[in-house]
């Protein structure tokens, strides 16, 4: 350990820090998606983190961060986990586009971008996911066509969460379609509000609306836009997907930890069989904590997390028997669950995953 994230350190780090989970504006822990009501909250939180010298702990002091350690990082996210409180504004801004640009960008770009993602200013979304790609993200058609001095854009993304609220997004586009599909992606961070953008929330079952479909008309991006080389979006972009887990292994123990006393408190007075569905959860759970330690066994925790939420809220709402059906925070839940499953790579494509790359099974049949 050098002096900066020693023993002492770290400790007296982690104090300041489970002092500052007792901040009024602290704002409940959200997940990974920023919900609409807790949008405005959020972003006050985001400031007074920034305001506490909390904001971006690792990151350069000349970007606005806090030149601390990755060790210091990781101390924030178990605190936030252990008390319920949302360590940052949102995923894909703090950690999506923040790292993306810390790694792949300029010096003009860090400057301009990072300190308005830490002091709360500007939101960010992210633009990869396409309609007509489905799970095959490297398949997408949307095109950045080079024009001048920058490029027009033309194309639709969809899932992409706060997109209505965001000013800034993180977006994959194709710049040359005569390359394999994976060497002809680049990697561009835009302004949500340049003209030909048009932005449609979806409405979800549980009447809230996390997601949008965004459609590009024309849209001029100057070149600064351009985040690393041309045509390297895809190693850009799969670096930040890496990103997403960095610091979370503790603190998704945590939070897991959390989420199955909350279970285990639910199922008390449940009957022999809720009882035995409950103890087979508490195993998977055991199991999931054990996994989210090993960061090479990303898609594997992802799915397992996944599953054991749904059938978690699914043995919630039995325990609870009628008082489900009635609108409340259970209901939502139990709404929201069937998502989970899809987001951030759904169950099936996980499950593909391990089978061919873990498993070494043969690949599933794909069109050329």
């Amino acid at each position: 350990m050098t002096s900066l994230d020693s023993e002492s350190d770290l400790s007296a780090f982690r104090a300041r820090v489970r002092g500052a989970m007792q901040h009024p504006k602290a704002c409940p822990d959200f997940g990974a998606i920023l919900i609409p009501a807790l949008h405005d909250q959020a972003r006050a939180w985001q400031a007074t983190i920034f305001e506490l010298g909390l904001a971006g702990l690792h990151w350069p002091v000349e970007y606005g961060g806090q030149g601390l350690s990755h060790a210091h990082s990781a101390v924030w996210f178990e605190e936030c986990a252990r008390a319920g409180v949302a360590p940052y504004l949102n995923l894909q801004g703090n950690i999506l586009t923040g790292e993306a640009v810390l790694r792949s960008g300029t010096d003009e770009q860090k400057r301009r971008i990072l300190p308005s993602i830490l002091d709360g200013s500007a939101l960010w979304c992210q633009l990869f996911s396409e309609p007509n790609a489905g799970s095959d993200l490297a398949g997408l058609s949307t095109s950045a066509v080079a024009d001048g001095d920058g490029f027009v854009v033309n194309g639709q993304k969809v899932w992409s969460s706060n997109a209505q609220f965001a000013d800034f997004g993180i977006l994959l586009a194709r710049t040359d379609q005569d390359q394999p599909k994976h060497r002809g992606i680049s990697f561009f961070c835009i302004d949500m509000r340049s003209p030909g953008i048009e932005i449609r929330p979806l409405k979800q079952m549980t009447g809230d609306e996390e997601f949008c479909e965004v459609f590009m008309t024309d849209v001029l991006l100057p070149a600064d836009t351009l985040l690393g080389p041309l045509n390297d979006g895809w190693r850009v972009a799969m670096e930040v997907l890496g990103d997403e887990r960095g610091a979370f292994g503790t603190a998704g123990v945590i939070s897991l930890r959390r989420r199955m006393d909350a279970l285990a408190e639910a199922g008390r007075g449940a009957g022999p069989v809720s009882r035995d569905a409950l103890a087979s959860l508490m195993g998977r759970g055991s199991a999931l904590g054990a996994m989210l330690q090993r960061v090479e066994m990303a898609s594997a925790a992802k799915l397992l997390r996944t599953e054991l939420e749904t059938d978690a809220l699914a043995l919630e709402g039995r325990v609870a028997g009628a008082q489900a059906m009635l609108a409340g925070e259970l209901a939502d839940r139990m709404l929201y669950a069937p998502g989970m499953r899809i987001a951030g790579g759904s169950s099936e494509v996980q499950r593909n995953i391990l089978g061919e790359r873990v498993l070494g099974l043969p690949r599933e049949p794909r069109p050329s």
